[in-house]
């Protein structure tokens, strides 16, 4: 079978590997239908690296993935305890979690001590034709969801998960720093919550343009002026009530803590490139803010799931380019140089397969 490799920064080469073997208890083979490119990604195609985690030998990326089952072992339950069967089309939670440690029995499968991730050194993902996955990480896809829109509800599930750890409230303010497709999936969660005003800040005006599209109250354009002061400007010289970090650019988290109101909640869910994250340590003292950090998500496929199938968010709408396996390396090309208006790039293998 084919799968697209990174074998060092910037260098994909499309390949033939073996096919997987037959699955083991409690696994499925998933044949791959549509992956999408993350910014995580971006990390390690641009650095061989993310994070303190480096690519040793040749991987496989990709985690944001729906596909259609293969071949299905013994005991073969998805994510809501239900058989998997030959031909259901599936959206795959990426995460390796072991499921004994003490963090997963206590309901954070997240923070799990042995938790391994598709797609992260030194585990395989999804940019190949067919891969081996948990059966519990599988979720059915509903009929009137595509494949594309299946891959995208890891990143969905990503930005629901942020969103309950800022505890937003009904007609709070809300600033969201980086409007890629994590905080663009924000933006559209926190509106649904009520918050207002919603301001999306980001350096590109496409992506300013989509922000106002999916119901931004102010946008503000960061290599404008002072995003800092505009923030306080928006919210009559108080700050944003809730400041939700969703860029990699370097000064984001001391912009976040610099924008916030007194007792504001920080939700940093970006991954800097540099795996610094500095501020100005009196700032957020005296303002007596709470850091959050974000680490994935837990069980939020489900709820996902039920708020594509309702329309209450359009995941195609963020898809911009489509490409093939054999293209790999110019999807992520394109992407790392934020061209011709990106906001999403699919890489599609097999997206006409139907349950």
């Amino acid at each position: 079978m084919k799968a697209a490799k990174l074998y060092g920064a910037r260098d994909f080469r499309i390949e033939m590997v073996p096919e997987p073997a037959a699955p083991q208890a409690g696994e499925v083979v998933v044949r791959i239908g549509s992956v999408g490119v993350c910014g995580s990604d971006l990390h390690t195609y641009e650095d061989g690296r993310i994070g303190d985690t480096v690519v040793q030998e040749p991987l496989v990326l990709g985690h944001e993935f729906a596909g259609t089952v293969a071949a299905v072992g013994p005991d073969a339950y998805d994510g809501l305890h239900q058989p998997l069967r030959v031909g259901q089309r599936v959206a795959v939670e990426p995460a390796l979690s072991c499921w004994h440690c003490d963090r997963c029995e206590a309901g954070h499968p997240n923070l799990c001590r042995n938790l391994g991730f598709m797609g992260l050194w030194p585990d395989d993902g999804a940019l190949q034709e067919l891969l081996t996955v948990p059966a519990r990480g599988c979720f059915p896809l509903p009929d009137s969801l595509s494949m594309d829109e299946g891959a995208l509800l890891e990143p969905l599930g990503v930005a629901i998960h942020a969103v309950d750890l800022a505890k937003i409230k009904i007609a709070q303010s809300v600033a969201i720093l980086g409007c890629g497709p994590i905080g663009l999936l924000i933006l559209k969660l926190v509106k649904l919550s009520g918050a207002g005003p919603v301001i999306a800040l980001d350096q590109h005006e496409w992506r300013l343009e989509t922000a106002r599209q999916w119901g931004a109250d102010e946008t503000v354009n960061i290599t404008v002026g002072d995003a800092v002061a505009a923030v306080h400007e928006l919210t009559g010289g108080r700050g944003a009530e809730v400041v939700i970090e969703a860029a990699w650019a370097g000064d984001a988290v001391g912009q976040a803590v610099s924008m916030a109101d007194l007792g504001a909640r920080v939700v940093l869910v970006g991954i800097p490139g540099s795996d610094q994250a500095n501020f100005t340590h009196s700032v957020a003292r005296r303002k007596g803010l709470t850091l959050v950090m974000v680490r994935r998500m837990k069980h939020t496929y489900p709820r996902a799931i039920a708020l594509a199938v309702g329309g209450k968010v359009k995941l195609e709408e963020l898809i911009t380019h489509r490409f093939d396996l054999d293209a790999t390396g110019d999807a992520f090309a394109l992407n790392a140089a934020y061209r011709d208006g990106i906001i999403k790039a699919m890489i599609e293998l097999d997206n006409a397969a139907t349950d």
